[in-house]
């Protein structure tokens, strides 16, 4: 088992035939990834080479995709300004799930294509996201698949480099899924929506959630643990360091008060049964002790 993406998942690139659709097309693939198809309305009908006699043929529509492959997941490695039609045309081709690594998006167009994706039945994922990984089974996105294998851990983060961290300093349990859920302050899929996948995943153990300053996510999904998560959570918040009054790299938000900056985030945690370390291999430390404890 795993959340969101398993082995069986049938993966579309929404540009796949740009530099970065090519250049992680050709490492999902060599992960395991079924990549079935790509999407690009000027060169449809062809196919792509990838390395390891594969190739990939070239839809110009999602919906074409979907019908002729049977997909149900899609990357989006479209630009900014583009990005907003590609999301709002593979939500209304039915898409179930949908992972847009696209940076720099406007939140003005996120906010409506998240809005327009509601009751649709689309998981978005991101933007500005690394994706996620189910190691053993699939990948989704542009986290390195040979951090970690697969495991018992469940990992949730707003971070792209701190998931690689978390997963390379936890490689010896190895992890059931890690999501990327990005850091901008819309996205499609909160860490309360992964908390609540994990919980009801027979194959994930325990959990570690990475947040960082700014906004209320921490804090809601802190709640949210008090009252409906039973497994073990670890938590690590980016930014003890940082002065208050400002929004560090992608935060969601300022700082105002005590919501927002990290203490505030690791005491509404800790309120909540969840252990925090203070630095990523702290955290990693505290998931370690659990782990060791469940296994004996």
């Amino acid at each position: 088992m795993a959340i969101f993406l398993t082995a069986d998942s049938k993966v579309i690139v929404q540009g796949m035939t740009g530099s970065e659709g090519m250049k992680h097309t050709t490492r999902m693939l060599a992960s395991g990834t079924r990549i079935v198809g790509g999407v690009n309305p000027r060169k449809a009908g062809t196919s792509v080479d990838f390395p390891g006699d594969v190739s990939v043929p070239v839809f110009g529509t999602v919906a074409e995709a979907m019908t002729e492959t049977g997909a149900d997941v899609s990357v989006v490695f479209v630009p900014p300004a583009f990005a907003k039609a590609a999301v709002v045309e593979a939500v209304d081709a039915g898409i179930g799930l949908l992972v847009v690594i696209t940076e720099g998006i406007a939140v003005k167009d996120a906010a409506e294509f998240y809005n327009h994706s509601l009751g649709k039945g689309t998981r978005i994922i991101g933007p500005n996201c690394p994706g996620l990984i189910s190691p053993g089974q699939s990948n989704a996105g542009i986290i390195p698949a040979n951090i970690s294998g697969p495991g018992r851990v469940g990992l949730v983060s707003k971070s792209g480099t701190l998931t690689y961290q978390m997963m390379y300093e936890l490689r010896d349990f190895g992890f059931s899924s890690a999501v990327g859920i990005g850091g901008d302050p819309v996205i499609g899929t909160t860490h309360i929506d992964c908390l609540e996948a994990f919980e009801n995943d027979p194959d994930t153990d325990a959990i570690v959630m990475i947040g960082e300053i700014g906004g209320d996510a921490e804090e809601r999904a802190a709640a949210y643990v008090k009252e409906h998560v039973t497994k073990p959570v670890v938590g690590y918040v980016a930014g003890f360091t940082a002065p208050e009054g400002k929004t560090m790299g992608h935060a969601g938000a300022i700082v105002s008060g005590s919501a927002g900056t990290a203490q505030g985030k690791k005491e509404a945690l800790e309120a909540a049964g969840v252990k925090v370390g203070r630095t990523p291999s702290e955290t990693a430390d505290l998931m370690r002790q659990i782990m060791q404890g469940l296994q004996t």
